[in-house]
């Protein structure tokens, strides 16, 4: 790996203080699989976060945590729809199909974000018995485009979803930053729009892994999920060591202070990057990611120093991704290096 990874989030180490509660987790015996006061207890923190409605479950991954939200939601003769760029469609490998057995129908999208609109026309297409029913929208928050969601455009999809029979699933694999860029709290996201059901992400975030799994106004689908996540084999036995995180993770919002530092440090690249003529930012930046063109002849010199993701390969688009821990000193010796190679 390069000394300086602007490829994922997931590149980044566990903040110091996560390291700190895994090391007082690891000490003295504890019950497993949650059955503890420790778990009970953080698990009712986390759900105190997303309204008095919320429950919480704690998992491994985040593709776990997408595929126990949906099982939990749908029938295998159901629908979900997504955006063309969703985590769930691109990068998880058929997950979610192989364990609900339903459909994932596919929307293009000039910047990840779905709209009743977008939907609609899908919609009138599935009337009939022989036809998929439809049953949850899926969106990401923030998008993996970088961009997100305003509340009122949020309220529009859950407002939609539910006058059409379907409810709203939020893939937040990157939540905090999506709450950092709407300087909102996660209940006024969540709860409040009339969401139904949204992962909160850690590890992208500073912690080592984990997520939790908010059912809102679910109780039925919160109780079924007890069991969906053994058969998906999201239960962890030493369960601590997830929920010692999160009690890190949340206390003085040190989850809001990480995603404020990728967010700014977003922010700081696209001003660099605007600096240099040849470079085009072709996504608002919203949240931890900058996409932008640049010029083809020093993408390959670029990344034999820095780790970074070619986007889309036919107009040399790049991603680059900022953490809890990058810094300004990095995005200005990767800019440097732009001003050498070009």
């Amino acid at each position: 790996m390069h000394l300086i990874s602007f490829g994922s989030d997931n590149h980044s180490g566990a903040h110091p203080l996560i390291l700190k509660a895994m090391e007082a987790a690891n000490q003295g015996y504890w019950h497993g699989y949650g059955e503890e006061s420790y778990t009970e207890a953080v698990q009712q923190n986390v759900a105190n976060l997303f309204g008095k409605s919320a429950s919480a479950l704690f998992l491994m991954t985040g593709t776990g945590a997408n595929v126990l939200a949906l099982q939990s939601l749908i029938k295998s003769y159901e629908a979900i729809f997504c955006a063309d760029t969703a985590h769930i469609n691109m990068h998880e490998a058929g997950a979610v199909q192989k364990f609900t057995q339903s459909r994932l129908i596919v929307i293009k999208t000039p910047d990840g974000k779905l709209t009743p609109e977008l939907i609609a026309p899908n919609i009138s297409l599935m009337a009939d018995q022989h036809m998929s029913q439809p049953r949850i929208i899926s969106i990401s928050q923030a998008t993996e485009y970088g961009t997100v969601y305003a509340l009122q455009e949020l309220k529009a999809l859950s407002d939609y979803a539910h006058a059409n029979k379907m409810l709203l699933h939020i893939d937040g694999a990157r939540l905090a930053n999506a709450a950092v860029s709407l300087n909102c709290s996660l209940e006024a996201m969540t709860s409040d729009c009339g969401v139904d059901i949204v992962s909160f992400g850690a590890t992208k975030n500073g912690c080592l892994f984990g997520e939790a799994l908010i059912f809102l106004n679910q109780p039925d689908a919160a109780k079924d999920a007890v069991y969906y996540r053994k058969q998906l084999t999201q239960l962890i036995s030493k369960m601590r060591y997830i929920t010692a995180q999160m009690e890190a993770y949340l206390k003085d919002d040190l989850w809001k202070q990480n995603a404020a530092n990728a967010n700014n440090m977003a922010q700081y690249f696209a001003s660099r990057l605007s600096e240099i003529k040849s470079v085009t930012i072709t996504q608002p930046v919203r949240a931890n990611s900058v996409f932008a063109i640049l010029p083809k002849e020093i993408i390959p010199a670029l990344q034999e120093k820095y780790h970074f993701y070619l986007w889309n390969e036919t107009r040399y688009e790049v991603r680059l991704m900022c953490s809890w821990n990058t810094t300004k000193e990095m995005i200005d010796e990767f800019i440097q290096d732009c001003n050498i190679a070009l």
